[in-house]
């Protein structure tokens, strides 16, 4: 996703100029361009943050600046991250490793910053600031080692996500809300998170190609 006109957002939630519906929505603009959660997700969770009442049309300026604070922070740190990504595979192909990985399927998905670390529903999020929930999944894709729990809260409580459309990601952690990366989970914590589904046939059976995702956790853990 292209990035620009982050700044140009960012720049009118500063200016005291404006009033303060004018820099609200320039900060919901700038979520357009970078939003870890999803939009809903990732609005709702700077509200809670900063302490702004997600309907408010005439928010505190100053709790809009903390809200873009920590956006921008976490920003700062996921397109350092690409930077790092892309060196990364340059080096790669010139050393003659050409088949990508399941982390460069995470990246692909995630590129430009948008539903990083998507959540299932736009009031069940993380508390941890975006940053170190991002530093904490990159360290989790990066180790390559299958877990048992959620990479954000530790939780070993997982729930089938039932959104078809986006079901390859992987399951919800049941603690902190967030549709982890299949490729993180093992096999059997993958299993034992479809056979939470309500009712037969809300997921794929434990076994089953649900999808990209599902292979990727599959790869991972052999």
């Amino acid at each position: 996703m292209n990035m620009a006109g982050f700044r140009a957002f960012a720049a009118q939630v500063r200016d005291p100029r404006l009033l303060a519906t004018r820099r609200r929505t320039a900060l919901r603009k700038c979520l357009e361009r970078f939003a870890p959660y999803g939009h809903r997700a990732t609005w709702h969770h700077l509200c809670t943050r900063a302490g702004i009442a997600p309907q408010d049309r005439d928010p505190d300026p100053a709790r809009l600046l903390a809200a873009l604070a920590e956006l921008e922070e976490a920003r700062t740190l996921w397109l350092a991250y690409e930077a790092e990504c892309v060196a990364r595979r340059r080096r790669e192909k010139r050393d003659g490793i050409r088949q990508p990985g399941a982390l460069d399927a995470w990246h692909r998905r995630t590129w430009g910053g948008c539903e990083i670390v998507p959540c299932a529903a736009p009031h069940r999020h993380p508390a941890a600031p975006l940053a170190a929930v991002l530093r904490t999944v990159i360290a989790a894709m990066e180790s390559g080692r299958p877990r048992n729990d959620c990479p954000v809260c530790g939780s070993p409580r997982f729930r089938p996500l039932t959104d078809t459309d986006r079901r390859a990601a992987g399951p919800v952690c049941a603690d902190c809300g967030v549709i982890t990366p299949a490729a993180l989970l093992t096999r059997d914590t993958l299993a034992a998170a479809r056979r939470e589904a309500p009712g037969a046939g809300t997921v794929a059976p434990a076994g089953a190609t649900a999808g990209p995702g599902a292979r990727f956790g599959a790869s991972m853990a052999a």
